[in-house]
């Protein structure tokens, strides 16, 4: 299996904020970026894998700036790190007011993708080429957040077993 470049899942998604997409502070709702993040992070993870993927975590999303209907969103997503048969995607979030051109980080996130073989089986994926100073930053750190990942799932999953099932109005 051949190594990929980072630059060959690039992803990079504009939009404009409409405003049924904006919350009641008149900033781009949360959940509606979030979502975005995902939609564009899956197709950095298939460009890499060129295979069918799962979303398994998302880190985090941290909103570092507000976006407004003033403003587009651009979604930047590739590929930073890979193990066995997941892969860290990095989102980077750039909002630009339309009006001055002014361009600002306006989120960043973390996701981590399982590429799936035909049987819906966790399958190999290529390892990933870091090239721009960008890139190497993200590929030499990506083993310690892989290892925070693990930990928070781990905790995670001892947390959910004290969890019930039972309907709250049984």
């Amino acid at each position: 299996m051949e190594a990929r470049k980072c630059n060959d899942s690039l992803v990079v998604r504009t939009s404009r904020i409409f405003p049924n997409d904006v919350n009641n502070h008149n900033t781009l709702f949360g959940g509606k970026l979030m979502s975005d993040i995902d939609m564009t992070a899956s197709i950095s993870a298939e460009r890499h894998s060129r295979t069918e993927n799962v979303t398994a975590s998302i880190d985090s999303v941290d909103f570092l700036s507000p976006i407004t209907p003033k403003d587009s969103v651009c979604i930047e997503t590739f590929v930073t790190w890979t193990g066995t048969t997941s892969m860290e995607i990095c989102a980077k979030v750039i909002a630009e007011n339309l009006k001055t051109g002014d361009r600002k980080i306006a989120a960043t996130a973390f996701l981590t993708f399982v590429a799936l073989d035909k049987d819906g089986k966790p399958t190999k994926v290529p390892a990933v080429i870091p090239e721009t100073e960008e890139e190497k930053k993200l590929f030499e750190t990506g083993n310690e957040r892989a290892e925070k990942r693990k930990e928070h799932r781990k905790d995670s999953t001892e947390l959910a077993s004290y969890f019930t099932t039972f309907k709250p109005w049984e």
